[in-house]
């Protein structure tokens, strides 16, 4: 790769109008006059959309012309945009590390738009700031590190049956661990699967027998994964099973472990018997309902959407609907009741099928959460906010729809691999819309209800979209990982006290021995690049690729003048 480190740097500013996002906002002329007096910068130019095909081009242009040695990008966000104008300098010429992009939309148009004389100042003054940072960037190269062709399913719900035959049929070894004695989790429990309402457990066996006689599957069940250790392509596990531990090189990890149903001890009088939770039902409605019971009150939001757990849980509606329809199929004479704060049917098929529920006659009333019902011997007593008035309902059964909750180890397996996890204790993804299958750290992808409460549908399209990312380095038998990491700058100067690798989020520092003693090393493919090392090593021994000590001097002095 072209090293484009001149001794004189020669700056290109492309300064985005990004249609009205920004143009609309701050004076885009005064903008470039501006750029043009900073030192080094050689040229300068105006796009109404920069990321477009011709924007793209005018930098490739402007580099080719002017024989540009730094380019700087003045326009939105570089979480979304950056890597495609890095390779659209690559595609010139230019070492992709010697660009810089400075954000005017989100911090300066967007949120001053009712003050454009200041919001223009303090775009001048981020673009002096990336101006000066770019003068003093320097060449890097890509890092590349070998991927072993195999991955880890932690999980045999139907999240990781999708995900780990998606994988096995593409072609690529696959290990599935599974802590219970049999595969199909939570589907080997349920009656019927809504809308359709096929048989879950037929459903479930159906995926159990494909992964268990697939040549390219390795199941392990009443096992646990007990040690993570290494990187992206290069993950050491240790899986504890019956006959012992057993260690795999993995080259990706796939967490798939679900939820788990809440049980709603001390409310609403739950015993089990009488009244029992929608989970509870399911298994009586498997069985075949009792034809003595002819009375049903459903109660919904039960232990959800409060100060202990205040989400939506999504598919708690859809279950009451589902079980109700199928009460009064097997007994048309029954009286169901379903008692509801909001009703929450995502998706046309679910919205037709609680159409279908009320034209079979089951009834719907509204409660305020406020005055929740009471539920005595015999009978649910409920305030109507509709009709204004209490009612007093006989019921033979009263069934709690309970959310599902994130399963009690999931603090352990969250440590175990390095992964946040969310308030409500499910696994939080990269990003909501940019990652929403991987985490921040490479090589690990979820799916299912141990990212957020999923029915059978959208676990299966997670499972599979997990795959199909998770197949990506597995494809290529190799990684590129950004060369923006920690670098050892003064081998001399670090002392090997380790303060820095407990504080590494990524597990990417580590101590060794060499000639001139203890030493810290970065292990490259797994560094992040966040800095926290830096920070803290209190020899300055430590720096970061494009964000050295150097630079932002550089950023702070062109602010400050």
């Amino acid at each position: 790769m072209p090293e484009n480190n001149h001794t004189e740097p020669r700056i290109g500013v492309f300064i985005c109008h990004c249609g009205s996002n920004i143009a609309g906002y701050l004076d885009m002329e005064a903008l470039a006059d501006y750029a043009q007096t900073l030192p080094h910068v050689t040229f300068v130019q105006r796009n109404l959309y920069t990321c477009s095909e011709t924007g793209i081009n005018e930098i490739k242009k402007g580099i080719e012309d002017h024989n540009l040695n730094r380019v700087v990008v003045a326009s939105c966000s570089p979480r979304t945009h950056e890597p495609l104008f890095r390779s659209s300098c690559e595609e010139a010429g230019l070492n992709p590390y010697l660009f810089e992009m400075v954000n005017i939309r989100d911090q300066c148009s967007w949120v001053h738009m009712k003050e454009k004389e200041d919001g223009t100042a303090k775009a001048k003054n981020l673009m002096a700031m990336g101006i000066a940072k770019a003068a003093l960037l320097k060449a890097q190269n890509p890092i590349i590190s070998e991927v072993t062709a195999r991955a880890l399913i932690i999980g045999g719900g139907i999240a990781g049956l999708t995900a780990g035959l998606g994988l096995a049929n593409r072609g690529y070894e696959v290990v599935l661990v599974e802590r219970e004695t049999s595969l199909g989790g939570m589907l080997n429990q349920l009656n019927r699967i809504g809308p359709s309402m096929i048989s879950a457990k037929d459903f479930a066996q159906e995926k159990v027998r494909a992964i268990m006689n697939h040549p390219k599957v390795t199941v392990f069940t009443e096992a646990s994964v007990v040690d993570v250790q290494g990187f992206i392509g290069k993950f050491q596990v240790g899986i504890e099973t019956k006959t012992g531990i057993k260690n795999i090189d993995i080259g990706v990890i796939v967490v798939a472990v679900g939820g788990a149903p809440f049980v709603p001890h001390g409310m609403y009088g739950y015993d089990g018997q009488t009244v029992i939770t929608q989970f509870e039902f399911e298994k009586r409605l498997k069985e075949g309902p009792d034809p003595k019971i002819k009375n049903i009150v459903m109660i919904q939001c039960v232990g959800i959407r409060n100060e202990e757990r205040p989400y939506c849980s999504r598919i708690c509606c859809q279950t009451a609907v589902k079980n109700a329809m199928l009460v009064k199929d097997h007994n048309p004479d029954a009286h169901v009741f379903i008692l509801y704060r909001d009703m929450q049917m995502y998706g046309v098929e679910n919205e037709e099928m609680f159409r279908d529920s009320k034209a079979k006659g089951v009834r719907y009333i509204h409660y305020d959460p406020a005055t929740p019902p009471v539920v005595e011997s015999h009978n649910v007593k409920v305030y109507h906010s509709l009709f204004g008035k209490d009612m007093e309902l006989p019921a033979d059964l009263v069934v709690l729809s309970t959310p599902l909750v994130a399963h009690e180890d999931v603090g352990e397996t969250s440590q175990l691999l390095r992964v946040p996890v969310d308030e409500n204790g499910f696994f939080l993804e990269g990003h909501v819309k940019l990652k929403p299958l991987d985490f921040a750290t490479d090589g690990i992808f979820l799916c299912g209800s141990a990212r957020f409460p999923a029915n059978i549908r959208e676990t299966i399209a997670q499972g599979l979209g997990a795959a199909s990312r998770a197949s990506i380095p597995l494809s290529k038998g190799s990684v590129v990982v950004e060369p923006i990491i920690s670098v050892l700058a003064d081998e001399d100067a670090c002392r090997g006290c380790g303060l820095c690798v407990p504080l590494c989020p990524y597990g990417a520092l580590e101590i060794e021995h060499t000639q001139k003693g203890r030493k810290v090393h970065v292990i490259d493919v797994a560094c992040k690049g966040c800095g926290v090392c830096a920070a803290t090593c209190y020899q300055h021994a430590l720096s970061i690729n494009s964000f050295t000590d150097e630079q932002i001097d550089a950023q702070i002095e062109a602010f400050l003048e």
